[in-house]
């Protein structure tokens, strides 16, 4: 059995549903898909869809932090987006938060994300 640990930080959204905000096994961190909710009042960030991305990479940032880790150590990364216009700003923003070598990376255009967010990322982070 490998060594496994729940990740859990109060400076990130606390789980809406049946799921931890990450697991860690060894030395591999699978980061759970974070939406744009304010920690403390978890509501959705006012603003549009970059500040929505600032969000959603900030509470990243916080739950790798929890795992001894940064948005550094995050080798794939997966957007989900549900206007794929949003391209460009999420490109855009997460060179604000990234630096090279980028992390592998998927972008989805999605039908819809829980709460009406208009962005997500979850994440694979290795330590």
């Amino acid at each position: 059995m490998p060594n496994r640990a729940v990740i859990k930080t109060d400076k990130a959204p606390a789980a809406i549903g049946s799921y931890s905000q990450a697991v860690k096994v060894d030395n591999t961190v699978y980061l759970s898909g974070q939406i744009p909710l304010d920690p403390q009042s978890m509501e959705i960030v006012e603003g549009d869809f970059a500040a929505q991305a600032r969000q959603v990479f900030q509470n990243l940032r916080a739950v790798c932090e929890a795992a001894n880790g940064s948005l550094g150590h995050i080798v794939k990364l997966n957007l989900y987006l549900t206007d794929l216009s949003n391209f460009s700003t999420v490109n855009e923003v997460m060179a604000e938060f990234f630096e090279e070598p980028y992390p592998a990376r998927a972008a989805v255009g999605v039908k819809e994300l829980p709460k009406g967010a208009l962005f997500e990322a979850e994440a694979v982070m290795v330590i």
